[in-house]
């Protein structure tokens, strides 16, 4: 496939969406109702969750889950340094303090062991995020909290569709928050869902209504809203019908989905095996991934080059990758609050430093996925047998 740059993401969408959109539209109730309903029901069963509730953002749904659990100003939290900066301000944001510790140098994804010492009298809950959408080692998790008194809210963004010892992802946890933003499994343009306790479910949803408790009764444009007791302080956090009518659609094809994404995956890692200087990533024996991101990672020290020069001269040779998700401890307001903490980090480091993802999408066509991991092996050959610039090969 040559000519025109490879996108690095297109959304998967089409007529489905389309017609589930336009009946919102003429149903004369665009907030949140029968659909957001319905969509709720749909992902509580997919992931056999007990409760679930929508919710205007995965960010959103992070926030809520930590109210809700009454997380709040004296209170840490445990949590990864890899992932997007939404996990982190969920802690900030809900008053507590997140404490980041190291991950595992394979999948990425929170080191049980550097969680267990990092616990304090102070700590509440401890959110494993499942990087990749390779879930975390969620036993050793669990046994943590158990011994420890502990919450586990699964930031589980990247892993809708992922299994755990064959229990699917949001099927264990005291919370789950799962992300439906463009990128993702599936979306709903931009939203997200927390499913889990009926109990915190339930106080997640009271919070994503100004605080109000309309658990008896949804409104409709046929049923008129009744007056509903604010029982505390609340934000405007749940999803409209228009967006869960997106959602709906593409649950319809969510195995279709992922069928698309695993396969592109597999070929990846069969042209890329043999190659020298570059690591595939790594998925545990008792994990199913949902395969939300390829992440690559070379070894400058083979390949002749830091990670930054091998993704544009990936770009330069018809490929096409991105760098996602600068660990959060190196945002500018975590500097500041926690300085010096690279120190303590150190896989974190070193890891985060040789990262890249490449495209991962189900409409990414064949020969695109031929072309980029063609153009990787080829900028990946040893330095002494690269083309000199404006030699034909």
């Amino acid at each position: 496939m040559t000519g025109a740059a490879i996108p690095f993401y297109l959304p998967t969408v089409g007529e489905p969406e389309a017609r589930n959109v336009a009946e919102v539209l003429r149903s004369g109730w665009l907030a949140n109702g029968s659909r957001t309903a319905l969509f709720e029901q749909r992902i509580a069963e997919l992931v056999r969750a007990p409760a679930a509730v929508a919710t205007a953002s995965g960010t959103a749904g992070l926030y809520l889950a930590l109210r809700a659990l009454g997380v709040g100003p004296g209170d840490e939290v445990i949590t990864t340094p890899v992932t997007c900066i939404a996990s982190v301000n969920a802690v900030v944001l809900a008053g507590a303090t997140p404490v980041l510790v190291d991950v595992t140098a394979d999948t990425l994804n929170l080191d049980p062991a550097q969680a267990a010492a990092a616990v304090t009298p102070r700590t509440v809950a401890v959110m494993p995020v499942h990087y990749a959408g390779v879930p975390a080692d969620l036993e050793a998790i669990a046994t943590l909290a158990r011994r420890n008194g502990l919450a586990v809210v699964e930031d589980a963004a990247h892993a809708l569709g992922a299994t755990y010892r064959g229990q699917p992802v949001g099927s264990t946890a005291d919370l789950t928050v799962f992300s439906f933003s463009a990128t993702k499994i599936i979306t709903t343009g931009e939203g997200g869902m927390i499913t889990g306790r009926p109990d915190l479910v339930g106080r997640a949803r009271v919070l994503a209504n100004l605080g109000a408790d309309r658990a008896a009764v949804r409104p409709s444009a046929t049923r008129p809203v009744s007056w509903a007791d604010v029982v505390t302080p609340g934000l405007k956090l749940a999803m409209c019908d228009i967006a869960a009518a997106v959602g709906l659609a593409q649950l319809d094809r969510l195995a279709e989905l992922l069928s698309r994404r695993r396969s592109i995956a597999a070929r990846y890692t069969a042209m890329l095996a043999d190659q020298t200087g570059l690591r595939p990533p790594a998925v545990p024996a008792d994990t199913v991934p949902s395969w939300h991101l390829y992440t690559l990672r070379v070894e400058p020290e083979v390949l002749g080059m830091e990670r930054d020069e091998f993704v544009l001269a990936l770009i330069a040779a018809g490929g096409m990758a991105a760098l996602q998700f600068k660990p959060a401890h190196h945002e500018p307001y975590l500097r500041r609050m926690f300085p010096g903490l690279a120190a303590r980090l150190p896989v974190t480091e070193r890891e985060s430093r040789c990262n890249l993802s490449l495209p991962l999408y189900p409409s990414l066509p064949d020969g695109a996925v031929e072309t980029i991991a063609s153009a990787v092996v080829r900028v990946a050959r040893p330095r002494q047998e690269r083309p000199r610039p404006g030699v034909m090969q």
